[in-house]
Protein backbone atom coordinates (compact mmCIF):
# COMPACT_ATOMS: atom_id res chain seq x y z
CA UNK A 1 0.00 0.00 0.00
CA UNK A 2 1.37 3.16 -0.63
CA UNK A 3 1.05 6.52 1.90
CA UNK A 4 1.44 10.26 1.24
CA UNK A 5 2.86 12.56 3.91
CA UNK A 6 3.52 15.86 4.32
CA UNK A 7 6.42 17.42 6.22
CA UNK A 8 6.13 20.80 7.12
CA UNK A 9 9.32 22.15 8.69
CA UNK A 10 11.51 24.97 7.76
CA UNK A 11 15.01 23.68 8.19
CA UNK A 12 15.95 22.87 4.46
CA UNK A 13 18.25 19.96 5.73
CA UNK A 14 15.91 18.07 8.09
CA UNK A 15 13.20 17.77 4.75
CA UNK A 16 16.05 16.29 2.70
CA UNK A 17 17.01 14.11 5.34
CA UNK A 18 13.61 12.69 6.40
CA UNK A 19 12.72 12.63 2.58
CA UNK A 20 15.70 10.74 1.33
CA UNK A 21 15.43 8.53 4.55
CA UNK A 22 11.94 7.49 4.75
CA UNK A 23 12.19 6.98 0.42
CA UNK A 24 14.94 4.67 0.67
CA UNK A 25 13.47 2.63 4.45
CA UNK A 26 10.17 2.29 2.33
CA UNK A 27 11.50 1.36 -1.37
CA UNK A 28 9.32 3.89 -2.57
CA UNK A 29 6.01 3.14 -0.53
CA UNK A 30 6.03 6.29 1.58
CA UNK A 31 5.79 9.61 -0.79
CA UNK A 32 6.94 12.16 1.02
CA UNK A 33 6.02 16.14 0.17
CA UNK A 34 7.58 18.75 2.02
CA UNK A 35 6.29 22.98 2.48
CA UNK A 36 9.19 25.16 4.11
CA UNK A 37 6.23 27.34 6.55
CA UNK A 38 3.47 27.01 7.95
CA UNK A 39 1.30 29.06 5.95
CA UNK A 40 2.70 26.32 2.53
CA UNK A 41 1.84 23.80 4.57
CA UNK A 42 -1.76 24.79 4.98
CA UNK A 43 -2.25 25.54 1.54
CA UNK A 44 -0.79 22.34 0.67
CA UNK A 45 -3.25 20.52 3.32
CA UNK A 46 -6.28 22.05 1.90
CA UNK A 47 -5.37 21.04 -1.79
CA UNK A 48 -4.59 17.65 -1.03
CA UNK A 49 -4.84 14.04 0.75
CA UNK A 50 -2.01 13.26 2.81
CA UNK A 51 -1.90 10.03 5.06
CA UNK A 52 0.06 11.89 7.91
CA UNK A 53 1.47 15.18 8.54
CA UNK A 54 4.45 16.13 10.52
CA UNK A 55 4.65 19.66 11.87
CA UNK A 56 7.53 21.63 13.28
CA UNK A 57 6.75 24.10 15.81
CA UNK A 58 8.68 26.98 15.69
CA UNK A 59 8.26 28.18 11.99
CA UNK A 60 7.10 31.36 10.26
CA UNK A 61 4.00 32.27 9.16
CA UNK A 62 1.62 30.25 11.09
CA UNK A 63 3.27 27.75 13.78
CA UNK A 64 3.24 24.39 14.34
CA UNK A 65 0.45 24.39 16.54
CA UNK A 66 -1.83 27.09 14.86
CA UNK A 67 -1.40 24.62 11.48
CA UNK A 68 -2.72 21.56 13.51
CA UNK A 69 -5.65 23.05 15.23
CA UNK A 70 -6.80 24.09 12.11
CA UNK A 71 -6.33 20.45 10.63
CA UNK A 72 -8.13 19.26 13.76
CA UNK A 73 -11.33 20.97 12.42
CA UNK A 74 -12.18 18.29 9.54
CA UNK A 75 -9.60 16.03 9.63
CA UNK A 76 -8.49 12.91 12.20
CA UNK A 77 -5.24 12.31 10.11
CA UNK A 78 -2.77 11.70 12.14
CA UNK A 79 -0.20 14.44 13.49
CA UNK A 80 2.82 14.39 14.85
CA UNK A 81 5.12 17.51 16.28
CA UNK A 82 8.83 16.96 15.44
CA UNK A 83 10.29 20.32 17.30
CA UNK A 84 13.10 21.31 19.63
CA UNK A 85 10.27 22.63 22.03
CA UNK A 86 11.18 19.94 24.87
CA UNK A 87 8.98 21.68 27.71
CA UNK A 88 6.50 19.18 29.23
CA UNK A 89 4.02 22.39 28.85
CA UNK A 90 4.88 22.29 25.15
CA UNK A 91 4.09 18.62 25.09
CA UNK A 92 0.79 18.90 26.72
CA UNK A 93 -0.21 21.63 24.53
CA UNK A 94 0.77 19.56 21.30
CA UNK A 95 -1.48 16.69 22.54
CA UNK A 96 -4.20 19.23 23.39
CA UNK A 97 -3.78 20.81 19.68
CA UNK A 98 -4.48 17.02 18.57
CA UNK A 99 -1.66 15.47 17.33
CA UNK A 100 -0.50 11.79 18.21
CA UNK A 101 3.01 11.96 18.99
CA UNK A 102 5.57 14.64 19.52
CA UNK A 103 8.77 14.19 19.19
CA UNK A 104 11.77 16.51 20.47
CA UNK A 105 14.85 17.11 18.11
CA UNK A 106 17.54 15.60 17.79
CA UNK A 107 15.59 12.80 16.81
CA UNK A 108 16.48 9.49 15.04
CA UNK A 109 14.91 8.48 11.94
CA UNK A 110 14.98 5.29 12.60
CA UNK A 111 12.69 5.68 15.62
CA UNK A 112 10.47 8.75 13.64
CA UNK A 113 9.94 6.01 10.62
CA UNK A 114 9.15 2.88 12.49
CA UNK A 115 6.33 5.35 14.49
CA UNK A 116 5.27 6.89 11.02
CA UNK A 117 4.71 3.29 10.01
CA UNK A 118 2.37 2.37 13.19
CA UNK A 119 0.12 5.84 12.83
CA UNK A 120 0.00 5.14 9.30
CA UNK A 121 -1.42 1.14 9.43
CA UNK A 122 -3.63 1.83 12.57
CA UNK A 123 -5.12 4.85 10.51
CA UNK A 124 -5.76 3.02 7.60
CA UNK A 125 -7.32 0.75 9.64
CA UNK A 126 -9.21 2.75 11.69
CA UNK A 127 -10.92 4.55 8.56
CA UNK A 128 -13.20 3.23 6.46
CA UNK A 129 -14.63 6.17 4.32
CA UNK A 130 -16.15 9.14 6.43
CA UNK A 131 -16.53 6.61 9.66
CA UNK A 132 -14.19 5.85 12.19
CA UNK A 133 -14.53 1.77 13.16
CA UNK A 134 -12.79 -0.41 15.71
CA UNK A 135 -15.07 -3.60 16.67
CA UNK A 136 -18.83 -3.17 16.98
CA UNK A 137 -18.36 0.43 17.55
CA UNK A 138 -18.85 3.30 14.15
CA UNK A 139 -18.20 6.79 14.88
CA UNK A 140 -19.37 9.17 12.02
CA UNK A 141 -17.29 12.34 13.15
CA UNK A 142 -18.54 14.42 10.11
CA UNK A 143 -22.65 13.78 11.90
CA UNK A 144 -21.10 13.08 15.42
CA UNK A 145 -23.01 9.96 15.36
CA UNK A 146 -21.71 6.88 17.42
CA UNK A 147 -23.39 3.08 16.49
CA UNK A 148 -22.88 -0.15 18.22
CA UNK A 149 -23.58 -2.63 16.12
CA UNK A 150 -25.58 -0.73 13.80
CA UNK A 151 -27.72 0.89 16.80
CA UNK A 152 -27.00 4.59 16.88
CA UNK A 153 -25.90 5.66 20.65
CA UNK A 154 -26.44 9.27 21.88
CA UNK A 155 -23.56 10.02 23.80
CA UNK A 156 -22.35 13.24 26.37
CA UNK A 157 -19.67 15.70 24.09
CA UNK A 158 -17.46 14.37 26.62
CA UNK A 159 -18.25 10.56 26.47
CA UNK A 160 -18.10 11.31 22.99
CA UNK A 161 -14.98 13.12 22.82
CA UNK A 162 -13.19 10.70 25.18
CA UNK A 163 -14.53 7.58 22.72
CA UNK A 164 -13.16 9.28 19.49
CA UNK A 165 -9.83 10.09 21.05
CA UNK A 166 -9.40 6.29 21.98
CA UNK A 167 -10.49 5.23 19.05
CA UNK A 168 -8.22 7.15 17.09
CA UNK A 169 -5.02 5.41 19.35
CA UNK A 170 -6.99 2.25 18.81
CA UNK A 171 -4.51 -0.37 20.60
CA UNK A 172 -2.42 2.24 22.41
CA UNK A 173 -2.65 2.63 26.20
CA UNK A 174 -3.23 6.43 26.84
CA UNK A 175 -2.77 7.95 30.38
CA UNK A 176 -5.49 9.86 32.19
CA UNK A 177 -3.24 12.80 31.94
CA UNK A 178 -3.07 12.86 28.53
CA UNK A 179 -6.89 12.11 27.94
CA UNK A 180 -7.60 15.12 30.61
CA UNK A 181 -5.57 17.45 28.71
CA UNK A 182 -6.96 16.01 25.33
CA UNK A 183 -10.65 15.89 26.76
CA UNK A 184 -11.29 18.77 29.01
CA UNK A 185 -8.57 20.93 28.23
CA UNK A 186 -4.73 22.32 29.11
CA UNK A 187 -6.85 24.15 31.65
CA UNK A 188 -9.05 22.00 33.47
CA UNK A 189 -8.22 22.07 37.28
CA UNK A 190 -9.98 18.75 38.18
CA UNK A 191 -8.30 15.28 38.96
CA UNK A 192 -8.02 12.19 36.57
CA UNK A 193 -10.60 10.62 38.60
CA UNK A 194 -13.15 12.69 36.55
CA UNK A 195 -11.48 10.38 33.48
CA UNK A 196 -12.33 7.06 35.51
CA UNK A 197 -16.21 8.59 35.80
CA UNK A 198 -16.75 9.06 32.17
CA UNK A 199 -15.10 6.20 31.38
CA UNK A 200 -17.22 4.17 33.63
CA UNK A 201 -20.43 5.86 32.12
CA UNK A 202 -19.23 5.29 28.51
CA UNK A 203 -18.72 1.65 28.97
CA UNK A 204 -22.58 1.61 30.08
CA UNK A 205 -23.70 3.54 27.14
CA UNK A 206 -22.25 1.35 24.66
CA UNK A 207 -23.73 -1.99 26.27
CA UNK A 208 -21.65 -5.44 25.37
CA UNK A 209 -19.19 -3.19 22.97
CA UNK A 210 -18.00 -1.14 26.33
CA UNK A 211 -15.58 -4.38 26.97
CA UNK A 212 -13.64 -3.26 24.32
CA UNK A 213 -12.58 -0.49 26.73
CA UNK A 214 -9.50 -2.06 28.80
CA UNK A 215 -8.14 -0.48 31.83
CA UNK A 216 -4.18 -0.75 32.26
CA UNK A 217 -3.73 -0.75 35.87
CA UNK A 218 -1.85 1.92 36.87
CA UNK A 219 -1.42 3.40 33.15
CA UNK A 220 -4.71 4.48 31.56
CA UNK A 221 -7.15 2.68 29.17
CA UNK A 222 -6.97 1.43 26.02
CA UNK A 223 -9.56 0.56 23.11
CA UNK A 224 -9.07 -3.20 21.23
CA UNK A 225 -10.92 -4.23 18.53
Amino acid sequence: MAYSILVVEDDAQIREVITDFFHGKSEGEIAVHTACDGDEGLELIYENQYDLVMLDVMMPGADGFTVCRELRKNSIVPVIFITARGREEDILYGYDMGCDDYIVKPFSLAELYAKTKALLKRSKGMVAGSEMVCGDITINPVRFIVTVGGREVDLPPKQYALLKYLIEHKGMVIDREQLLVRVWGYDFEGTDRVVDNHVKKLRNALGTAGNQIKTVVTKGYKIVE
